[in-house]
């Protein structure tokens, strides 16, 4: 294949077909990709600006049916150590994130059967009510799926009820890898890749801020990691030119210690350095409508992140307070303000903070 041609639509920004995206992930060779990747991040992305962010994600609970075979720190309803955070434990972890100058909180965990609609709603508004200027990054498509079915409401409905309850923006959390045959195998009680796709296609109709995400490196192909940027991709083509979209694409590895899928099938992650930045420089060869693509600091580490940031990423995510769901099956990098500031530095860019909708924050 041509990959010099290849090269030429990506910079071009014409989409580049799921054949030829494969064919580069599999062939193309890897400094090409990074020189390539790079151009087309100062093309999104003009001058050396690289961004980072302070907020602290918050389990609203670890109690979930869905029992995905990667995840280490879901428990079922009658485990002795389940909880559901108190709204006194959401106003000591506020505080501790704005002391530290935060203002966003990102609230994920489990889908606990017993927490409906009116749960969520009731505490984004208290949340809300207790700090008028916090920013609520909240929950994700499979969540929206699961209250959907339970409350028997479309997932616009459920979506704009959560929007009206302070919801500032929708992670990308649960999508995995977009593939069905992937997700029977890894996550068969989670929400399939069309109704993943679908919350986040009426997420787009509300104008909701969203992400975009890929966690791999487990029982996928190359031809579905192709696959699932594709699918990003042409839904972010459908959304009105004015409205968010998807903000930002973050890929992280799987974190194998101690889950299911490695101990008990004997799956291993194959996260391997270069073929994560053969990943970072493919997405931004792929995704020609996303401006954004992070580098998953908390999964890969400083050396790796510093790589990414020459090879088409252009920010390394949140200096993450608090985070356990990766965490908790090995991924325990964690950086402080100073730290991630100097990672940035070290990749010869400028150290920007910014909001989740990647707009500058002034100090």
């Amino acid at each position: 294949m041509d990959f010099e041609k290849i090269y030429r639509k990506a910079l071009d920004l014409i989409p580049v077909t799921p054949e030829e995206g494969t064919a580069l992930y599999q062939f193309a060779p890897l400094d090409e990709l990074i020189f390539i990747g790079d151009l087309l991040r100062q093309v999104h992305n003009p001058g050396r600006n690289a961004g980072w962010m302070i907020d602290r994600n918050v389990n609203i609970t670890n109690i979930c049916f869905s029992q995905c075979l990667f995840c280490n720190f879901c428990r079922k309803k009658n485990a002795p150590d389940t909880y559901i955070t108190s709204v006194s434990d959401y106003i000591r972890k506020t505080d501790e994130m704005t002391a530290l100058g935060g203002d966003q909180l990102l609230l994920q965990g489990g889908m606990n059967p017993e927490l409906g609609l009116s749960y969520y709603i009731s505490l984004f508004k208290t949340l809300k009510e207790l700090y008028p200027s916090l920013k609520l990054h909240a929950l994700g498509p499979p969540e929206i799926v699961f209250l959907s079915k339970k409350e028997k409401l479309t997932y616009h409905e459920v979506l704009s009820r959560l929007i009206e309850a302070g919801l500032d923006s929708l992670p990308g959390a649960g999508a995995e890898i977009l593939s069905d045959r992937v997700r029977k195998i890894i996550s068969p009680a989670k929400a399939t890749s069309e109704e993943w796709l679908e919350v986040m296609r009426q997420a787009h109709r509300l104008n909701l801020p969203t992400s975009a995400t890929m966690m791999y490196g487990h029982v996928e192909t190359i031809q579905e990691r192709i696959g699932h940027l594709v699918k990003i991709r042409e839904l972010q083509s459908e959304k009105a030119p004015d409205h968010y979209g998807f903000i930002t694409f973050v890929p992280w590895p799987f974190q194998d210690k101690g889950t299911i899928l490695s101990e008990k099938f004997g799956i291993r992650s194959s996260y391997t350095v270069p073929d994560y930045i053969r990943l970072i420089a493919v997405s931004r060869i792929m995704l020609h409508n996303i401006r954004n693509i992070q580098a998953s600091l908390l999964t890969v580490g400083r050396e790796t992140a510093i790589m990414s940031l020459n090879a088409g990423a252009n920010d390394l995510g949140s200096i993450m307070i608090e985070e356990n769901v990766v965490s908790a099956a090995g991924g325990g990098n964690r950086y402080d303000a100073e730290n991630i500031q100097s990672i940035i530095r070290e990749a010869g860019f400028n150290p920007v903070r910014r909001n989740q909708k990647y707009e500058l924050v002034v100090s």
